[in-house]
């Protein structure tokens, strides 16, 4: 189980996600638009980031466990 992939690749669909969320802004730029990146996009970010961390640590731990019972 490689955890170090899992998490560059959520940190790229998100970003790949954010590009094209400015992309839409583009042609979507009413309240319901700002609503939408007001509510979502701040705490996705941080969802993101604490997943981020939550991986490291998991990966962390399970390398502690695989070389303990080497």
């Amino acid at each position: 189980m490689n955890l170090g992939g899992a998490r560059i690749r959520m940190d790229s669909l998100t970003r790949e996600l954010l590009r094209s969320w400015e992309d839409t802004r583009t042609a979507w730029r009413d309240s319901k638009a700002q609503e939408f990146e007001a509510r979502y996009l701040p705490e996705l970010s941080t969802r993101v980031e604490k997943a981020g961390a939550a991986i490291e640590k998991l990966e962390a731990l399970l390398n502690r466990i695989r070389g303990d019972c080497e």
